[in-house]
């Protein structure tokens, strides 16, 4: 920032901009003359010579005034020092030890005289952040280091001082205590004087918006009358800049601020001039040459959320940066706006570089509802491109073995729509119901995620299914293998109108689930799957909220026992009813093991607590299973517990562990849940 000499200006200094308000590398500041020189010519000549403009650190040369530097040498006077130990031992003849100036001591900070003032706790920590004392603070010192770290703290108060708007400030410090004492306490008496506000605020250049003048200089929301903030002044600015970008404007440039202090009047006059570039809306996307070997042009559009002709904005670019990112095929990515052929369009620059695009996965485990189990994976993420995967999957455990061959390809027709075909072969032995179990499916579907949450998400499939499955036939509890042909068309649809992905605190949820499908086994049976789930969230105050969540199901068109055990209604477990073993709830045959149903009811309500980094979730499930087609809300079973919740940058991290209220034989006493999200 500038300073500017002005005729029948008392005195003119420079407005020190904290952008990044209390980094070190963030001071920018002019040096200048603590009093009013009496002649205000010779003044005058000091501030033309010291005009030009420079940044420095508050901390600038601090290093040798640290508590491990050494102390400077005395000066060589031509005089040899006398032997103290050649001196008489009288009270006068004491060492510079025995007074204590050589001795390192301890020592406090104080800061006198800013409490009334509005800005107080943020100028404080801004000197906490910056001060040479506080970096030192509970290591001693002798009076000479503290003395000289004193000087450079009360430069950078000044500095923070004239930041906040008072120009007129002034510092003084002060060693307090008995030298050689336990603690010398190192005083800063501050007198802030007036508070200097803006009587202008010029942004040049501006106008060359034309009706969007008044739009964008509502963008820099300082105006004239408000206190001289440096930091307010950084803010502005870049919020300008920003939404010039965001606006249509993909060269618009803000300059260099001026600010003219005026000492005599106590005000100052802003000048920021901007360059608009003039506004555009999207031309083309252009991929630069080998970049292309990843995706081409037509499929960065695709993933793009603008169309060209549309008014440019800056962030969704960065939205486009970081979609681009996340489909793992590339490591860095650079867009640039470029100008077009025609005058009015921006085009975009792609420039990328790739990752590799194999992963090999593994994962070993062991659980109370699946048992052991290891399962592998490899995956070509664009082997049919533009982002066609194929991969490999196996798992090998002790109730479940699983191979698949999938294709999946992202981002297909439009951003975050994923069509996936699959083929497989499994064994799945549970206590409900033992499968061998192959087929193909397909699917196409609309998804969300943390960087695009959607209000509406869909998903449409096909699963063609050959099943020999193990069920209880007759009063008798006898178990016998019977094959199903099963064909499926499973279609969902969802509405989310909550505050995040993984953890809401706001709104609600709902969704339906409806699978239309023909059974073929002893007979041809149809029948339809429905499923419908809503949640809610209250946030009683900043670290309380309240969440609610119903589970309704039902199984029109056939009996149970003409449903495939492993396409029936179960409850039970982490997602489910905690406290219970996984799909545990509900009828039983005589060997005490579940058979499922034909509709189900999951009831749960929590408090989820956070205090910083960690939470705590105490909560209570209910639910039912019946072979009847409704629910009749009999027989719930209940589970409670306790959850505790870690808040990583990627979604909480939770741990529950329940109980079951009114166990049926066999459940067990406590259940433990480890995943990643909240429960609902």
């Amino acid at each position: 920032m500038t300073a500017a000499i002005t005729p029948g200006r008392a005195r003119i200094c420079t407005l020190f901009l904290l952008g990044a308000l209390g980094t070190p590398d963030a001071v920018s500041a002019q040096s200048q003359s603590e009093e009013i020189a009496q002649d205000v010519a010779e003044e005058v000549a000091e501030e033309v010579d010291s005009l030009s403009t420079r940044e420095l650190d508050p901390l600038d040369g601090a290093d040798e005034f640290r508590a491990s530097a050494p102390m400077t040498d005395f000066a060589d006077f031509g005089v040899a020092w006398p032997d103290m130990s050649q001196v008489p031992d009288t009270p006068a003849a004491t060492s510079a030890d025995a007074v204590g100036i050589n001795t390192e001591q301890r020592y406090s900070v104080t800061l006198r005289g800013i409490d009334t003032l509005d800005e107080a706790d943020e100028i404080r920590a801004q000197f906490d952040a910056l001060s040479v004392l506080r970096e030192n603070d509970g290591d001693t010192a002798v009076v000479a280091q503290i003395n000289r770290r004193a000087e450079i703290d009360r430069d950078l108060l000044n500095e923070l001082l004239r930041a906040h708007g008072y120009y007129d400030a002034g510092v003084a410090s002060v060693l307090s205590g008995e030298t050689g004492g336990d603690e010398i306490e190192v005083v800063f008496e501050i007198d802030a004087g007036p508070l200097y506000r803006f009587d202008s605020v010029e942004l040049p250049g501006l106008a060359a918006a034309g009706e969007r003048t008044d739009e964008l200089r509502a963008q820099f929301p300082v105006e004239a009358d408000d206190p001289v903030y440096a930091a307010e002044v950084t803010a502005a600015e870049a919020n300008l800049a920003a939404e010039l970008g965001n606006r249509g404007y993909p060269f618009a440039e803000v300059g260099e601020e001026e600010v003219v202090i005026d000492h005599a009047n106590r005000v100052a006059t802003l000048t920021v001039p901007v360059e608009t570039g003039g506004e555009r809306n999207y031309g083309e996307i252009r991929v630069t040459e080998g970049a292309d070997e990843i995706f081409d042009a037509d499929h960065v559009a695709t993933i793009a959320r603008f169309e060209p002709g549309e008014l440019y904005s800056t962030g969704m670019v960065e939205d486009l940066r970081r979609a681009i990112i996340q489909t793992g095929l590339v490591s860095r990515v650079q867009l640039t706006p470029v100008e077009s052929e025609d005058p009015s369009l921006v085009d975009i620059a792609v420039e990328m570089e790739p990752a590799p695009p194999r992963t090999i996965s593994g994962e070993i485990g062991y659980s109370t509802g699946e048992g052991a189990r290891i399962e592998v994976g490899w995956e070509h993420r664009n082997l049919i491109r533009p982002e066609g995967a194929i991969g490999v999957r196996g798992i090998l455990g002790t109730d479940e073995q699983f191979a698949s061959l999938s294709f999946r390809r992202s981002n297909f027709l439009s951003r975050d729509q994923v069509l996936t075909a699959q083929l497989f072969a499994g064994n799945t032995n549970r206590s409900a119901f033992d499968a061998r179990t192959a087929g193909l499916t397909f699917g196409f579907e609309r998804i969300s995620n943390q960087l695009w949450q959607k209000d509406w998400v869909w998903s449409a499939g096909l699963e063609l299914i050959a099943s020999d499955e193990r069920d209880v036939v007759g009063m008798a509890g006898l178990r016998e293998r019977e094959t199903f042909l099963i064909g499926a068309i499973p279609l969902s649809l969802g509405y989310d109108a909550t505050n995040d992905l993984l953890n809401p605190e706001q709104g609600f949820r709902l969704s339906a689930l409806v699978s239309p499908e023909l059974s073929l086994q002893d007979g041809t049976f149809a029948y339809a799957r429905v499923q419908l789930d809503g949640s809610v969230y209250f946030q009683l105050m900043d670290s309380t909220t309240i969440a609610g969540r119903v589970r309704l199901g039902g199984i029109p068109g056939a009996s149970t026992n003409n449903i495939a055990p492993s396409r029936r209604f179960y409850a039970g477990g982490g997602g489910s009813v905690r406290g219970y073993s996984y799909q545990s709830i509900g009828p039983r045959d005589t060997n005490n093991d579940p058979i499922g149903g034909r509709s189900l009811v999951e009831l749960a309500l929590e408090a989820r607590y956070r205090f910083g980094s960690f939470g705590i979730v105490p909560f209570i499930d209910a639910g039912a299973i019946y072979t009847d087609l409704y629910p009749d809300f009999s027989d719930l079973r209940f589970g409670a517990g306790l959850g505790l919740r870690y808040y990583s940058s990627f979604g909480p991290i939770r741990l529950d562990i329940g109980t079951p209220i009114n166990p049926q034989p066999g459940d067990p006493v406590i259940a433990i849940y480890v995943s990643l999200g909240q429960a609902f």
